[in-house]
C-alpha cells in the first residue's frame, strides 16, 4: 500500500489525515487548524469483541499532552482503521483553533469521519 493523504476544510481551517504503511500496520498523522501539533497519540491493537459476537474490535492505549483535547480525533482514526483492517494502527497529531465554537468542533469530527470512510474504501482496494 502507498501512503494516503486526505484533506478537508472545516470553516477556514484545514484538516489532514495521512496514513502511512509501516510493514503490515499503519501510522496516521492528523494535523490541522491554526496550529498543527502533537497533542495525543493513540495505539489501537486488533482483537475480537468482548461480547462474544466475533465482531472485530480493538484495545487502545492513549498518551495525551496535558491540557490538549486531541484524543477524540486520534482515537477515532486509530480505532476505526484498526477495526476495518485488523491491523495495529497508531494515530498522532492535533487540531487547534482558538475559540472553536461547539458546532465547529462537531464539524471537525464529521470531516474526520468522512475522511476515514474514504480511507477504508481506499485501503480495502489496496489490500
Amino acid at each position: 500500500m502507498e501512503r494516503l493523504t486526505l484533506t478537508r476544510t472545516v470553516g477556514v481551517w484545514p484538516l489532514t489525515l495521512e496514513i502511512i504503511p509501516v510493514g503490515g500496520d499503519f501510522c496516521c498523522i492528523i494535523s490541522g487548524g491554526e496550529v498543527p501539533h502533537v497533542g495525543s497519540v493513540v495505539l489501537a491493537l486488533p482483537r475480537l469483541s468482548l461480547t462474544g459476537s466475533g465482531a472485530p474490535s480493538c484495545t487502545s492505549s492513549v498518551l495525551n499532552v496535558p491540557g490538549h483535547k486531541d484524543e477524540a480525533l486520534c482515537r477515532l482514526a486509530a480505532e476505526t482503521l484498526c477495526r476495518a483492517t485488523g491491523r495495529t494502527v497508531t494515530a498522532a497529531g492535533g487540531f487547534h483553533a482558538d475559540a472553536l465554537p461547539p458546532q465547529s468542533a462537531r464539524d471537525v469530527v464529521a470531516a474526520m469521519e468522512d475522511m476515514l470512510a474514504e480511507a477504508e474504501t481506499a485501503l480495502g482496494k489496496q489490500q
